[in-house]
C-alpha cells in the first residue's frame, strides 16, 4: 500500500499525473463515492475520484450519525432492506471501523401519551430488531438485547425525562458514529492507500461513460480524463451529472443543542409523534451536544449546497421532543441546526416518506453508471453494486469485492483500542492514529478556550486529511462550525493551521 496521507501537495502531484486512461472515474466525494473508490482500488483498478467541493460536503455529513440496523424499515415492510442494514452495521462495528462506532441505547419513555397498544407495537418491533441482530451475527456483548426498563432506569439513561406519569420504558441498542464526516475521510484515505487519486475542489463536466473534463477550482486548470468506466455518485446532484436520472429529494432536518440542556443524556431518546403511527423524533447525544431530529419533507427545485431546516420543522422538532421532557427546551437553547437531502429515486409514491430506501444502480446507454438512494449504513453494499455494474457493462473483470475485511485507517479490534494510552476522545476519532495526532506533544493546546479540539488535530487534518480551507477544518474535519459562536472563536486557529 502507498501512504494514506492526503494533503495539498499530494493533490497537486496527482493532478499533474492525469495523463493516460484510468480504469474508473468516480464523481462525488461523499460516503458512497469514497466507498466506491475504496472498493475499486482494493480490487486492483486504477481510480480517480473527483469532488467539486470537499469530502463529505453534502448529505454525508448531515445524517443522524447512526449506524442503524434497519428497524425503521420493518414498519413499511422493507424486510430485505432492514436485514441489509443490520448486516452492514455489524461489519462497520466489528471490523471496518470499530474506532468510529459505538453501541447506543435508545429509550422510549412510557408516558401517558404512549398507550399500551402503541407500547406493544414498539416492543414487538424491538424484538424483531433483536432477530435481525442475531441474523447478522452481531454478538449481544456488542449490542445488547432490547428489554423493558423500570422508571429508575429510564431516569438514569435520560435524567430530563418527565417523572409524572412515567411507568418505565423500552430500550433498544443500535450503532452510532462519532461523526459521519470522519467516516468519509477515513474511506478516502484508505482508498488512497490502495492507490486511488482523491481530488477535491475538482468539478466534473462533459461527463460520459468514457470520461469527463475536470476543472481545478483552485487554479482554473482543466484536465481531460479518459476512463474505461465512470460512476456517478453525486447524491442529490446526480441528475446534474446524468440528466436521465430523476430524483425526489427528501429533507431530513436536525437541531443541535448543548448536552446540558438534556440533563446529561447518555442514551438516545425515541419519542412517538403524537397522532401518527410509526413516526418518531430522536434526541441523540454526541460528545458535548445532542442532535434532535428527524424530518422527512419533500423538496423541490435545484438542490442547494447547504439545505436549511424550515421554521415549521424547527417548531415541530422542539414541540415533539418537549412532550417527554421535564425541562422543555426552546429556541433559546439552540446551538445550531442542519439538514440533509436524501437522494431518493422517484418511483411514483405519494410521499417521499413512502419511497424505498433501497439503493438503485442505473446504467445509461453510453455506460455511465449512477448510484442513488440507500443510506449511510449501507454505503459498502452500494459501492460493491456500483463497481460490479460498471465492470459488467464494460465487459471487464477484476478481483471480487474485498471491503468486508478491509479496516479503515485508524481501525483496530476493541481490545487494542481499549489499551491505547492516548485520550479517549482522540481514540474515538482517530483510533490507533491518535498517537500520530498527538505526536511529540506540541499542539496540545485547544483551538479556543473551553474547546476540546486541539491545534494538533487541525495540523493533522492539513497534513493527512486533505483540509484545504478554513471551512474544511471547522465544518467537516471537526464539527465546530455547528455552533456559530464556537466557529467564530476557532477561526483564527484554523487560519494559523493552514499557514
Amino acid at each position: 500500500m502507498t501512504s494514506t496521507a492526503l494533503n495539498r501537495q499530494r493533490r497537486s502531484r496527482e493532478l499533474e499525473k492525469l495523463t493516460g486512461p484510468v480504469d474508473l472515474l468516480v464523481i462525488g466525494g461523499g460516503v458512497t463515492g469514497t466507498g466506491i473508490a475504496l472498493d475499486a482500488a482494493s480490487r486492483g483498478l486504477s481510480v480517480v475520484l473527483a469532488e467539486k467541493q470537499d469530502l463529505a460536503h453534502g448529505t454525508s455529513r448531515w445524517s443522524s450519525k447512526l449506524v442503524h440496523g434497519g428497524l425503521r424499515y420493518l414498519a413499511s415492510g422493507q424486510v430485505s432492506v432492514a436485514y441489509e442494514s443490520a448486516a452492514e452495521r455489524s461489519i462497520l462495528m466489528r471490523y471496518t471501523a470499530p474506532h468510529l462506532t459505538r453501541a447506543l441505547p435508545q429509550v422510549v419513555p412510557l408516558l401517558p401519551n404512549v398507550n399500551a397498544a402503541t407500547a406493544g407495537l414498539i416492543r414487538t418491533g424491538y424484538l424483531t430488531g433483536d432477530l435481525l441482530r442475531t441474523a447478522a451475527a452481531t454478538p449481544s456483548s456488542l449490542l445488547p438485547r432490547s428489554r423493558r426498563l423500570s422508571r429508575t432506569e429510564v431516569r438514569h439513561y435520560a435524567p430530563t425525562v418527565r417523572a409524572d406519569g412515567l411507568r418505565g420504558g423500552l430500550v433498544f441498542w443500535d450503532g452510532q458514529l462519532v461523526d459521519d464526516a470522519r467516516l468519509v475521510v477515513a474511506l478516502a484515505r484508505t482508498a488512497a492507500g490502495f492507490g486511488a487519486r482523491i481530488l477535491t475542489r475538482c468539478h466534473a463536466s462533459q461527463v460520459t461513460g468514457s470520461g469527463a473534463v475536470l476543472t481545478d477550482e483552485l487554479t482554473g486548470d482543466r484536465y481531460t480524463v479518459d476512463a474505461r468506466m465512470v460512476v456517478n455518485a453525486a447524491g442529490v446532484w446526480a441528475g446534474q451529472v446524468a440528466p436521465n436520472v430523476h430524483l425526489r429529494p427528501s429533507r431530513g432536518s436536525h437541531l443541535v443543542f448543548p448536552r446540558d440542556a438534556f440533563g446529561g443524556l447518555t442514551s438516545g431518546l425515541t419519542v412517538p409523534v403524537p397522532g401518527q403511527r410509526n413516526r418518531f423524533v430522536f434526541a441523540l447525544p454526541a460528545e458535548e451536544r445532542v442532535y434532535v431530529g428527524l424530518t422527512d419533507e419533500e423538496t423541490f427545485g435545484d438542490a442547494p449546497d447547504e439545505p436549511r431546516p424550515t421554521e415549521s420543522e424547527v417548531d415541530f422538532l422542539i414541540e415533539t421532543i418537549n412532550t417527554v421532557l421535564a425541562r422543555p427546551v426552546s429556541r433559546d437553547d439552540l446551538l445550531g441546526s442542519f439538514a440533509g437531502l436524501r437522494p431518493l429515486l422517484s418511483t411514483g409514491a405519494k410521499r417521499t416518506a413512502d419511497l424505498s430506501r433501497r439503493h438503485a444502480v442505473l446504467t445509461a446507454p453510453d455506460g455511465l453508471v449512477t448510484v442513488v438512494g440507500g443510506k449511510l449504513t449501507t454505503y459498502r453494499r452500494m459501492a460493491e453494486s456500483a463497481v460490479d455494474a460498471a465492470l459488467k457493462h464494460a465487459g471487464r473483470t477484476a478481483r471480487r469485492c474485498r471491503t468486508r475485511r478491509i479496516r479503515l485507517v485508524g481501525a483496530a479490534d476493541h481490545r487494542r483500542l481499549a489499551s491505547l494510552p492516548q485520550p479517549a476522545r482522540l481514540i474515538r476519532r482517530y483510533g490507533v492514529e491518535a498517537r500520530d495526532v498527538v505526536g511529540d506533544g506540541s499542539g496540545a493546546e485547544p483551538v479556543a478556550s473551553g474547546m476540546a479540539t486541539t491545534m494538533a488535530e487541525f495540523r493533522f487534518a492539513v497534513t493527512h486529511e486533505l483540509a484545504l480551507t478554513v471551512d474544511d477544518l471547522l465544518d467537516r474535519r471537526t464539527r465546530i462550525g455547528l455552533s456559530a459562536s464556537d466557529r467564530e472563536r476557532a477561526e483564527p486557529a484554523a487560519r494559523a493551521a493552514l499557514g
